[in-house]
């Protein structure tokens, strides 16, 4: 298992070397990008079977990085895959 996240009462803190593989950026580029809001992440607990496992998902342009984590940071797994924007949507004008 790979342990690249610290699991705190104040949330996750991820490995940018981890996020940047998958996006093939350097871990200063993520940082820039997650400062500038280019890489999203959403956090999700689980529940019943998946108690005490968390899947994190990182958004950048089209792709995604998804993490699944336990309590003490090992990663079980992970994987990229195609998504919509991470953008939000523009409003018409009225």
């Amino acid at each position: 298992m790979i342990s690249s996240v610290t699991v705190s009462e104040e949330g996750f803190v991820v490995d940018a070397a981890l996020v940047g593989r998958a996006f093939r950026l350097s871990s200063d580029d993520v940082r820039e990008e997650m400062r500038k809001g280019q890489i999203t992440v959403r956090s999700e607990t689980g529940i019943g079977r998946d108690e005490g496992r968390w899947r994190l998902t990182f958004v950048r342009d089209r792709r995604a990085l998804r993490l699944i984590v336990n309590r003490d940071g090992d990663v079980l797994s992970q994987g990229t895959f195609p998504v919509g924007s991470n953008r939000p949507p523009s409003r018409p004008a009225p």
